[in-house]
Order: structure tokens, then sequence, then C-alpha cells
């Protein structure tokens, strides 16, 4: 153990319920802009292998509920990161799948990657056997980062226990009103286009149209828009879903970062 992660770990008494993701807040204010990373900085950033080493060392037993769920956002999305820079991939996550060697066949998601809490678990082990089932919060929808354009943006901040909930708030309000990404109401033909995260993950958004529909309600100001959206009678539509990573350089190179 380094250093630098006995201090981040010493920093952090048993009692006070809390875990120090300061290493990783400061790498997110400078290498995320507009939700879009500069993966190349985190690959060279030594402060980023401290804080994969705090993660892994981590006790998470005590900490608190949102402390808990902070530190397994923070986990996923920084791991993430390190299997962007692993497998070198710059073009799309999914090409992770689509490569050749045996790690590669395991496909992204399933590769066990993710050093956290003295275990090792695959990025869907983290989404759907932790935070899903332990947590049953919709709105981390918003903050898991899949690497891709049509994803949530990527914080320019770590996940704190102390912010969460209106770090989450934040991010479920910026995704449904990007009318790219996350939602668009066609009021005239009474159609409702939403991101492939609200099919994926239906049952978490209620299980129907009408009850994805109500959900992203809640944040559209009042407008015929909100009007349909709570009326319940439209057609539900889902946007298609670009798979590009979501590197800096790529968004300048399609005009958006």
């Amino acid at each position: 153990m380094g250093l630098a992660v006995a201090l981040l770990l010493l920093a952090v008494p048993a009692s006070s319920q809390t875990f120090d993701h300061s290493l990783f807040d400061e790498l997110l204010k400078k290498h995320v802009v507009k939700g879009m990373v500069d993966y190349d900085s985190f690959g060279q950033a030594g402060a980023f292998n401290d804080y994969l080493a705090s993660l892994e060392h981590a006790d998470v037993s005590k900490l608190s509920e949102r402390e808990r769920l902070a530190f397994w956002i923070n986990a996923y999305n920084a791991y993430t990161i390190e299997l962007i820079n692993k497998y070198e991939e710059r073009a799309s996550i999914k090409n992770i799948s689509e490569g050749i060697g045996f790690e590669r066949t395991k496909g992204p998601w399933k590769e066990p990657i993710v050093k956290a809490a003295g275990k090792t678990y695959s990025l869907d082990e983290v989404e759907n056997g932790i935070i899903r089932k332990q947590f049953r919060e919709p709105r981390i929808h918003f903050a898991l980062v899949c690497a891709a354009m049509s994803c949530p943006p990527l914080r320019s901040e770590a996940y704190t226990g102390a912010k969460l909930d209106a770090q989450l708030d934040s991010q479920a309000r910026t995704f449904v009103l990007d009318e790219a990404r996350g939602s668009r109401v066609d009021v005239k033909n009474a159609v409702v286009h939403a991101s492939r995260i609200f099919d994926w993950y239906k049952d978490d958004f209620g299980g129907s149209d009408a009850a994805i529909a109500q959900y992203i309600a809640q944040y559209y100001p009042v407008s015929p828009a909100k009007q349909l959206l709570l009326g319940g009678h439209f057609k539900l539509e889902f946007l298609d879903y670009d798979w590009t990573l979501n590197s800096r350089y790529l968004a300048r190179m399609k005009g958006i970062g």
C-alpha cells in the first residue's frame, strides 16, 4: 500500500462514516469538461492509481448508507475509466467485447476489474448486484456513466454522502432535459422520445410507459409537454444510443466540446 493511500485511509476515522474521494474529485475537476473525459490524462495521473488503491482497501461497513452509495457510484465511474485505459480504447467501450483474446470475450461489463472494499467485481456486478439491489434509487442511472456519448454526462466532481441527494437530482434534471440524450416531447404528434436507459431499466421507473412519462415529467417546467407526459395519451419511442466514446478529443471532433 502506497503512502498516499495509507494517508487517505488514516484521514477517515472509523466513527466518521465518510470516505475520502478528494483525489478523484480533483481529477474530475481537471480532466472532465461538460461530461467529456480526457482519458489520457487519467491514465498518466499517479493520483488516479492511488485513488483506485484506496477503493480496494476501503471498509464500507463503516459508512453510512449515503456514503456507501456515493462510494459505489464513484467506484463504478472510476473503474470504467480504468477499463477504457486498460485496453487503450479510444473509439467505443463496445469494441472491448468485439476484439480478440480471452479477456475481451467477456465484454466490458463482465470483466472482473473493480477492486473495491476488499473484493473484485465486474462493472455489471457493481451496478446490478450492489447499487440497484441494495439502494433502489432510480437516479443512479443518471450518475453511472458507461463511457458513451449517449450516457449521462460524467460529473466534474466526485459524489459524496453529504451532497448526494442534490448531486443525483442535478444529474437527473440535466439528463432528462437534454433533448439529444434524455428526452424530447413532440406535443403536436403526441410522441415522447426518451433515452433507452428508460427502456433497459424500465422496472426502476415504474414498469410502464405511463410511469416512465410521469417520472420524466417531474423535471419539466409547467408546459404543454409536461401536460402530455402526465396525461398518458402519447406514444413512447426510444432514442438511438450513440456508443461513441465520451472523450474530450472525440467531442471536439464532433463539435460538441
